[in-house]
């Protein structure tokens, strides 16, 4: 099987303007494409801003809403996989809001949505239900792929619940802050490596509104090294997914198989 080349977008586009993050996206997309890539990953709440306050109950939609519907032609246009993340307004329950994530495939169908399950902040717990599915997978030219945000990777049983489902590359939209550098220098590629996967972590950069992001966006690999990883700034990284890789390290790497899970009750 070969490589999965993987895209990573670190940018923060433009406060509270979805055309011009469309555009951004898009004209990403394009340069991705032309690097030999099959996926575009774009950071946490990418289409709208993160610091946007009261204006995400006016700019979130349906996940099936126009924006998804734009990306979808991104998609279809440059002939690559794109994830992204977004507020998404639930339209069964009236004014419920989820920090959501979508991955729309090549032929523009969507292929996964995910809702944040571990909200970060005053500003998400304010807007913000959090999302009850831990594990949320698709398939990707042959690789089981999975996503989760942000804050969800700093907690082991996250993504131990993904290696425990096969998933082979996680996709994870981010808006990491200062001083939380440690995150994706440190956390991203233990979790990688303690659980046997890739990771593709997809950061915010620079100041925006009362935050500021840390950038380093990571595609870190299950023998815990940054597999590419982008500085401070605006940048477009990537990285190889290797499955042969993968499985060579699966097989000589013992902590799925020597799991004591009889002793591990009380955690939970």
């Amino acid at each position: 099987m070969p490589a999965l080349r993987t895209a990573l977008l670190q940018s923060s586009g433009e406060l509270g303007d979805v055309a011009a993050n469309l555009k951004i996206l898009d004209e990403a997309a394009a340069r991705a494409a032309a690097a030999g890539a099959s996926v575009l990953l774009a950071p946490e709440l990418f289409l709208t801003g993160y610091a946007i306050g009261a204006d995400i109950a006016r700019l979130a939609e349906p996940a099936d809403g126009p924006s998804s519907r734009a990306v979808a032609a991104i998609a279809v246009r440059h002939g690559l996989a794109v994830g992204y993340g977004y507020p998404e307004r639930d339209t069964e329950r009236h004014g419920v809001l989820y920090n959501s994530a979508q991955l729309i495939g090549a032929d523009g169908a969507p292929l996964a949505q995910y809702r944040k399950t571990h909200l970060f902040g005053d500003f998400e717990l304010k807007w913000f239900t959090p999302g009850d599915r831990a594990v949320v997978q698709t398939e990707l030219e042959g690789l089981t792929v999975g996503m989760m945000i942000c804050y969800d990777v700093e907690f082991p049983e996250n993504v131990r619940a993904h290696a425990l489902a096969g998933t082979d590359l996680l996709l994870v939209p981010t808006a990491l802050m200062h001083p939380a550098e440690v995150v994706p220098l440190s956390v991203v590629p233990v979790r990688a490596f303690e659980n046997q996967l890739y990771i593709a972590y997809a950061n915010r950069t620079g100041p925006e509104g009362a935050f500021e992001f840390v950038g380093l966006s990571t595609l870190a690999g299950p023998d815990g090294t940054a597999r590419a990883r982008a500085g401070r700034g605006e940048e477009l990284v990537l990285g190889d997914v290797d499955p042969a890789f993968l499985a060579a390290s699966r097989q000589e790497n013992p902590y799925l198989r020597d799991r004591r899970p009889d002793l591990y009750g009380p955690l939970v």
